[in-house]
């Protein structure tokens, strides 16, 4: 069977709910080989004491580690939002074929949102990116979330 984006994003909502439910900014990714997800991650930046442990990065460090190498040609990263310029560097560095993002971030965003890194001809790795999947559903888990905490604080 063939799955396409809107499955593989699902996917990457799930673990941004369980990012949510650890405390954490609500952000999951999924990484994508042969139409078969071979790395997961959420955010934990907070729980880990690690700000690079954004969910793009865990599931390349996933992946990486799942298959004993830090090169990731050929897959596709699936994630709830617009990759941060820490995250993007993290994607060329890891040679992913494709992004796949599902809402955009005006502040901190560096595939259009706010910067757009993957448009740059200068860099030696260029992957394909395609926005906006899922990108109510992405968009309402974090205004959900940042809502809460607003009213908690």
């Amino acid at each position: 069977m063939h799955y396409g984006d809107d499955y593989f994003m699902r996917e990457a909502l799930l673990l941004a709910e369980e990012a949510r439910r650890s405390g954490e900014v609500p952000v999951g990714a999924v990484v994508v080989a042969n139409n078969e997800i071979i790395g997961r991650g959420y955010n934990k930046v907070i729980t880990s004491s690690d700000p690079t442990a954004h969910a793009e990065i865990v599931a390349l460090r996933n992946t990486s580690s799942r298959i004993n190498n830090y090169r990731l040609p050929g897959t596709i990263l699936y994630v709830t939002l617009e990759p941060c310029c820490m995250c993007s560097g993290a994607i060329f560095h890891s040679r992913v074929s494709t992004l796949v993002y599902g809402t955009s971030d005006p502040k901190t965003g560096c595939a259009g949102g706010c910067l757009d890194l993957f448009s740059n001809k200068h860099l030696n790795h260029h992957t394909e990116v395609r926005g906006g999947i899922l990108n109510k559903d992405c968009c309402d888990i974090l205004l959900d979330f940042f809502c809460k905490c607003r009213k908690e604080n």
